[in-house]
Order: C-alpha cells, then sequence, then structure tokens
C-alpha cells in the first residue's frame, strides 16, 4: 500500500518515543508530511486514513546510518529504488547510502545524480560521500563539495583509510565540515586477506582467519587522529570486545567518537560459518567482513549497547547476486542483506530480556539521528514523534513469531544466514515522509 501525502490518524497504540520520554496508549496524527500532533483520543481530519494500532508499538521510523544500495553500477545486486523498498518493509524510513557503487561516490555530480534517483522511492536517502578518489586511498576527495552536495558523512566503506597520513588530513578538513569519517576499521597489514574470524573455526575449517587485532588497529588510530584534529570519528559495525572497550574509554573522556553495531553481530558467531551438523558447511552466507567473532564479542556488543556505548544498530545491508555466494568460499562476496530482519532479531533480544524495548527503540531511531547531526533543518525532529517532526512512523509488533524467508523480501539480496530462523517482532506497517509506504496486514 502507498499513498500520497495528506492525513493520517494512528490510533489505538502503544507510542515509544525515547527522544520525548513517551511511551503510553497515545494517538499520532501525520498531516502534510509532517507530525501534527500526539495525544490521547485525537479526531480526524475530514478525508484522513485511518490506521488502526492497537497491539501494536507506534514508534518513530528507523534510522540506517550503514546501507549498500549498489547503485551506481551494479544495478543487478540492488537500485535505489529496490533497497528503499526493503528498508520501508523493515521499518527503516532514512537510509544512508555508502559510497562503494561504480563509479564510487566521490564528486558532487555522482551525490547529486544519487539524489535524484531517490526523490521518488519508499524512503529517504541521504548519501555518504568517499573519502579517497575512487576509494583508493591515495587521493583525498573533494570533501567540502561533497558535503555541500548532500553528504552526510564520508567513508571508503569496504576498505579502510590505511594510510595515516590521508587519514589524518581527512580528518583535519573534517572538522571544519561538521560530518563524520566513517571508518571501516580494518588495517590490510594485519588482517592480510582474511575471510573470517581467526579462532577455533578458522583453523578447523582451514580458511585464513582476520584476528581481531585488525580492527582495533584503525580503532585506536583513529581515535587518536580525531582527537588530534577535533573531528568526529565514526566506527563502522564493530564487533569486537577490545575495539569497543576503547571506544568506551575515549567517549568517557569526552572525545567526538560514536559508533554501530549489526544486527547480524548482535546474533550470530563465526560457528555460523561451519554450521550446527556433523558436515562443514563453509556457509558463505556468512560471510562479512567485519567477520562474525565468538560468543565473548556477541555479548560484549549486547552489553555495550544496553549501556549507550554503541549509538546505533545499523544494518550493513549488503545485497549480492546468488552468483557471489555461490562459489567456494575464499572467492564468495562479503556482506549480509539485513533491512528485513533488523527488527525482528533486536526484537528478539527485547524478548529474551537482554535489552529494553526504550533502548532497543532509541537505537534505532534518536540514537543514529543525534550520532551524525542529521535532525537538523528540514529535518529537525528526525528519529523522534515530535509535533514538527518529519512524518515517519513505524508500527511494531514485539511478540509476533516471524520465520527469516528471504525468497520474499523485497531486496534484490536474498544472503542471509538468517534463512530459516525462526524470530519474534514484525514491522506492521511504515509511514514514510507521510506516506503509506507498507502495510504487511494486506500481505
Amino acid at each position: 500500500m502507498s499513498s500520497v501525502p495528506g492525513s493520517i490518524l494512528v490510533h489505538g497504540g502503544r507510542v515509544v518515543d525515547p527522544a520525548s520520554k513517551i511511551d503510553e496508549k497515545i494517538d499520532v496524527l501525520v498531516v502534510d508530511g509532517r507530525i501534527a500532533e500526539v495525544g490521547p483520543e485525537l479526531t480526524a481530519p475530514a478525508g484522513a486514513v485511518k490506521v488502526a494500532a492497537g497491539g501494536l508499538v507506534v514508534a518513530p521510523g528507523f534510522v540506517d546510518l550503514h546501507t549498500h544500495l549498489r547503485e551506481p553500477g551494479q544495478e543487478h545486486k540492488e537500485t535505489i529504488a529496490s533497497g528503499a523498498r526493503a528498508a520501508a518493509r523493515g521499518g527503516f524510513t532514512t537510509i544512508c547510502a555508502m559510497p562503494n557503487t561504480d563509479p564510487a561516490m566521490d564528486s558532487a555530480a555522482i551525490i547529486d545524480g544519487v539524489l535524484q534517483r531517490a526523490k521518488d522511492v519508499d524512503c529517504r536517502v541521504l548519501p555518504i560521500g568517499a573519502v579517497s578518489k575512487g576509494r583508493r586511498g591515495e587521493e583525498l576527495t573533494e570533501l567540502a563539495a561533497l558535503r555541500e552536495a548532500g553528504a552526510v558523512a564520508v567513508s571508503d566503506d569496504g576498505d579502510a583509510v590505511a594510510d595515516t597520513s590521508l587519514a589524518r588530513r581527512a580528518f583535519e578538513y573534517l572538522a571544519d565540515l561538521d560530518i563524520p569519517l566513517a571508518e571501516h576499521c580494518e588495517d590490510p597489514a594485519i588482517s592480510q586477506g582474511g575471510v573470517m574470524h581467526d579462532g577455533a573455526v578458522s583453523a578447523r575449517l582451514g580458511l585464513r582467519g582476520q584476528p581481531a587485532s585488525a580492527e582495533l588497529s584503525i580503532v585506536q588510530r583513529d581515535i587518536a587522529l580525531a582527537e588530534a584534529a577535533g573531528a568526529q570519528f565514526h566506527a563502522c559495525h564493530i564487533s569486537t570486545e577490545p575495539s569497543l572497550q576503547a571506544i568506551a574509554d575515549a567517549r568517557a573522556r569526552g572525545l567526538s567518537v560514536t559508533t554501530e553495531v549489526t544486527p547480524h553481530h548482535l546474533c550470530l558467531t563465526h560457528d555460523a560459518v561451519a554450521g550446527s551438523g556433523d558436515d562443514l558447511l563453509y556457509d558463505t552466507d556468512a560471510k562479512v567482513n567485519p567477520p562474525l567473532r565468538t560468543e565473548a564479542d556477541v555479548q560484549a556488543c549486547i552489553d555495550a549497547l544496553a549501556a549507550g556505548v554503541v549509538d546505533a544498530v545499523a544494518t550493513d545491508h549488503a545485497p549480492h547476486a546468488a552468483v557471489d555466494k555461490q562459489c567456494e568460499f575464499d572467492a564468495a562476496a562479503f556482506g549480509i542483506s539485513g533491512l528485513e530482519s533488523a527488527w525482528a532479531v533486536v526484537n528478539s533480544l527485547v524478548d529474551s530480556g537482554r535489552l529494553t524495548l526504550s533502548a532497543a527503540i532509541e537505537r534505532l531511531t534518536i540514537g543514529p539521528a543525534r550520532a551524525w547531526n542529521l535532525d537538523r533543518g528540514e529535518l529537525s525532529g528526525l528519529g523522534t514523534l515530535q509535533v514538527g517532526a518529519p512524518a515517519d512512523v513505524a508500527l511494531l509488533s514485539t511478540d509476533a513469531v516471524s520465520r527469516v524467508e528471504p525468497a520474499g523480501w523485497a531486496s534484490m539480496g536474498k544472503n542471509t544466514p538468517l534463512a530459516g530462523h525462526t524470530l519474534i517482532g514484525v514491522v506492521a506497517a511504515t509511514i514514510s515522509q507521510g506516506r503509506i509506504v507498507w502495510d504487511g496486514r494486506e500481505h
């Protein structure tokens, strides 16, 4: 279901808006793409669409700081339109698109092209510019021009800015631009082409391992560089306990350091690569970078998320064509598709008592919005249900059982090691910029 912006009354639901400290059964009125009123027993204007939310949680639309949309250049894996549809089904109304496209998003013209193609899709798309030209790690892009064109951050995601001198200069420029360097924290001199976590499972499978120290090396370096420059360092998809501790220490010192964890690093370990049966699986759908780690690392990610050390749950949605995964493990592409299973993974932590509902929604809404200062200008109020905020709303079931069935996903990427898993939580409907873009109750 999709509708044009107008009036929508969401009534009868439990409104949970951590930014406003609201958790009660009240209504939300949307008028012309903005939140018009929040309160008990609201009256719908003439002609308003009424959305019954009884038994559901009504939350701000989710904000994803880390999405791969593949367009331009890899439209056989995903397009901006298909990725936006997948986002809407996952409750995401704002997604930040990573620049490892072909060509890379390393110029104002390419950024503008992405924004033009994203005008009429099912969620808001905010582009992330490349740090280096062609993402080759050799020469800085015109960072100010990217910012002016609409980039909300810069990153060479898929690769770290391995050259320390280049990274230092990037942070120095970014200090005046008020956007973060979102770093893929992997030191190539240490990871040495590892294809999974370096540990007992990689040894058993005979696969090259990527040690936790490869992540920690870049985290520690970038904390120091960002501190010296007075700039913001955002650590993408952190996966290990030592890195989380380094980030916690930096934040305790008042440094501008933010971070995210992915749903798959909250629920899966490196054992997923081998499988649980007697036969070794070598599951390429579980090949991701950074790799799935140990049970202790998973628990550390959950603990840091609950404690607020981690600002955001970010999907690192990385769709691939089947041929990219149906091959030998070493040759398979890194990445997991995650937009449409994210809520169920996070809510399953709530269901098991390891995360509160308020914290879960906070890390999917206002947490990411504030981490990158996205909630300003015309996006003031992003990640909230405050009056005047963009009309982005997710209707969520917290108790419905869901089975991960990627064959039915809107995303072109069906690659996930969660296929067949049973989780707790469903996105019932999504309102994006005042339009109903998904209503799962109609399907």
